[in-house]
């Protein structure tokens, strides 16, 4: 295959699933901007890697592990590379999702976000595959490069840890409201 045919391809896969790619870099850090940092991180290592990508049998797959490394990898860098902001209002992505989402509830949606984004890297990484891509044990195992046991209990510990946080953000919010 000849360089521009490479990139031709590379370019109709790019276009195609960024973004796919940048919703679930959303749901792993919580900022659509920082999303888009990851998943240009991510096209930069599959272009440089296309070769080897353009031969594996579910391109997806291995656009989404790389997409997870380039998150875990960050996630262990110097503090400062990290400038998180929780004091600005929602994005206007964030609101239009919410509002086309079938069940319409502005609240809970950002609520789910925001419980979701104070879970440790590797338990958001592992609720985020299990459940937003619908992936299975093995192959959320595969991914994170881990086994399917740490998984489950990377999984478990995440969901109580969103259960417990939904549930006290639901009780704070009846009591506002003096029900």
């Amino acid at each position: 295959m000849g360089e521009l045919a490479r990139d031709a391809e590379f370019t109709e896969f790019a276009r195609a699933r960024a973004p796919w790619l940048r919703k679930v870099g959303y749901l792993l850090c919580g900022d659509w901007h920082r999303a888009d940092d990851l998943v240009q991180a991510s096209m930069l290592r599959l272009y440089t890697s296309w070769h080897r990508a353009g031969q594996v049998e579910n391109i997806d797959g291995y656009a989404r592990r790389t997409l997870i490394n380039v998150f875990l990898a960050e996630q262990r860098g110097p503090w400062w590379q990290r400038v998180v902001n929780h004091e600005r209002e929602p994005d206007p992505e964030v609101l239009a999702d919410a509002r086309s989402a079938t069940v319409l509830d502005l609240d809970a949606a950002l609520d789910l976000r925001a419980a979701l984004a104070a879970l440790p890297p590797r338990q958001r990484a592992a609720v985020v595959l299990r459940y937003y891509c619908d992936l299975s044990v093995d192959q959320t195992a595969e991914i994170l490069q881990c086994s399917a046991g740490n998984v489950k209990s990377q999984t478990w510990h995440g969901l109580k840890t969103l259960r417990v946080r939904l549930e006290s953000g639901a009780a704070d919010t009846m009591e506002g409201r003096g029900l």
